[in-house]
């Protein structure tokens, strides 16, 4: 596929996805820009990646550390977000490329993250679906963990990330969702100070999202389907 090709598709997509974003924000009287799409790049090469930020995507999500690494080398005008486990021995070469981190498992992965000398944008990473296989805090073990860095003044707490269960029918998540924004609510009123953000929504279901509060929706399928060995 030539690079006019290429450009033509993801205008197309990105189209129909604004649409749809567009859409959802007006059933619920949201302003459009109240939310964010993050194109998630981790299936594609850097040349597709490259493409999203001059279409008006800036913002790109890796979950992968060395990927992350190597396509903000490439593509540094874009906003950088990590949506995967970070492991404390990669803290060093990954925070200076990132200006969101989506995915705060632990307090001592937040913890580590104060250490570091440029502050950035935390959202803690909630597992409302309860799936054994995804990461994140238990909803019962959230105000624990807000009352333990509580006391962490260099951290900057933005909001709460999660991910529903998948599902052939959006409806399904909307009680994932639906969750989030209630704890986002309750830890607002702990901690005294406002939580904004909310990332929740992918492919199947960013649309149920959106209806239910999302700031930030990560999209991945819908973008890039056949594209990954551009």
């Amino acid at each position: 596929m030539t690079d006019d090709e290429l450009k033509s598709l993801l205008c197309e997509r990105i189209a129909s996805v604004e649409t749809r974003v567009t859409a959802a924000c007006q059933r619920t009287a949201r302003p459009r820009d109240s939310v964010t799409i993050v194109a998630i790049t981790k299936m594609v090469s850097v040349r597709v990646a490259a493409l999203l930020p001059e279409l008006g995507i800036p913002n790109l999500g890796e979950n992968r550390p060395q990927e992350l690494w190597k396509k903000a080398a490439a593509i540094p005008a874009a906003t950088w977000h990590f949506t995967g486990h970070l492991q404390r021995n990669k803290l060093d070469r990954t925070l200076p490329l990132v200006h969101w981190m989506h995915t705060v498992d632990s307090i001592r992965l937040a913890r580590a993250i104060e250490e570091y000398y440029t502050p950035i944008p935390l959202l803690l990473e909630v597992n409302c679906s309860r799936g054994a296989s995804k990461g994140g805090f238990t909803h019962e073990e959230l105000p624990a963990v807000c009352e333990a860095l509580r006391a962490c003044e260099g951290l900057l707490l933005a909001g709460l990330m999660t991910m529903a269960a998948h599902s052939e029918n959006p409806e399904e998540s909307r009680s994932t969702f639906a969750e989030l924004r209630l704890l986002q609510g309750q830890l607002e009123t702990q901690l005294e100070r406002p939580l904004p953000h909310l990332s929740m929504g992918m492919t199947n279901d960013f649309e149920i999202a959106i209806e239910e509060g999302a700031t930030f929706i990560r999209l991945g399928t819908v973008l890039f389907e056949g594209l990954g060995g551009e």
